[in-house]
C-alpha cells in the first residue's frame, strides 16, 4: 500500500538523486501521523468542550490522585508552558469551574490549583473519548506491532525528555 510520503520521496530521489532522503521515509511519516493524531484529539476534546490545552491541565492534575492539585509551578514542569501562560490558563479554567485555587498550607504566598467535581467529571469522559480515537488508530496494528512501535519512539524521544536542565 502506497502513502503520501512514498510519493513525497519518490520525487525527491527523482529531483535530487544526490541527496539520500532516507529519513523522510521514517520522519515524514510521524510528523504527518502528529496532524492526523492532533486533529482526533481536537475532535475528541470538542465533543466534551474542552481546548487541548485545557484537557492537558484538567490530565495533568487528575494523574496526580486524590486530592487532585498541584502548585503552578508543578504544572508548568508537566505542560511545558511559561509562567504567565500558566495564570492566564489556570483563571480560564477557573471561571469555567473546572479548577479552584486553594492556599497552600505549607506556603503562606503560595497557592495550589485542585481540580473541581465537574473538572475531573470532564477530564475522565475526554480520555475515555481520546483513547477511543487512538484505538480506532492503533487498529491496524497487532499487539506485537504496537509494543515495537512504542518501543521504537522511545528510543527517538528519549533524548528529547531527557535533556538536562
Amino acid at each position: 500500500m502506497e502513502d503520501e510520503v512514498d510519493r513525497l520521496v519518490a520525487a525527491w530521489r527523482r529531483e535530487r538523486p544526490d541527496l539520500d532522503v532516507e529519513p523522510l521515509e521514517v520522519l515524514s511519516r510521524v510528523s504527518r501521523l502528529a496532524r492526523h493524531l492532533d486533529r482526533a484529539r481536537r475532535l475528541a476534546f470538542s465533543e466534551h468542550r474542552l481546548e487541548p490545552w485545557e484537557f492537558d491541565v484538567l490530565t495533568a492534575l487528575r494523574r496526580t490522585g486524590p486530592p487532585y492539585q498541584l502548585s503552578p509551578g508543578q504544572l508548568l514542569t508537566q505542560t511545558l508552558v511559561t509562567s504567565g501562560t500558566m495564570t492566564n490558563r489556570i483563571d480560564r479554567l477557573a471561571k469555567r469551574g473546572l479548577v479552584e485555587r486553594l492556599p497552600d498550607p505549607s506556603d503562606r504566598r503560595g497557592v495550589l490549583v485542585r481540580l473541581t467535581p465537574e473538572g475531573q467529571n470532564r477530564a475522565d469522559e475526554a480520555l475515555a473519548g481520546l483513547l477511543a480515537q487512538e484505538r480506532a488508530i492503533l487498529g491496524e496494528l497487532s499487539e506485537r506491532q504496537r509494543t515495537e512501535l512504542a518501543s521504537l519512539l522511545r528510543q527517538l524521544t528519549a533524548p528529547f525528555d531527557n535533556v538536562p536542565g
